[in-house]
């Protein structure tokens, strides 16, 4: 990796402050409620798949089905 220049630091740095000075706190709730919606349904998901792993070993466990 190479090492950046003050002058590509700081236009790096104008850049992220630039597009943080340009969001509202509308934009900003937005963005957080999306992030939030996304974490749901992943969170979902995972806890789905898991739920119908164990679910599947009950209904053998129950059948007295031997893996």
């Amino acid at each position: 990796m190479k090492n950046l220049s003050s002058m590509e630091v700081t236009s790096y740095a104008g850049s992220v402050s630039s597009i943080g000075a340009a969001l509202t706190f509308t934009n900003i709730g937005v963005i957080v409620g999306i992030i939030t919606a996304l974490a749901t349904c992943i969170a979902n998901v995972i806890y789905m798949a898991r739920k119908d792993r164990r679910e599947e070993r009950a209904l053998q466990a129950q059948l007295g089905v031997k893996q």
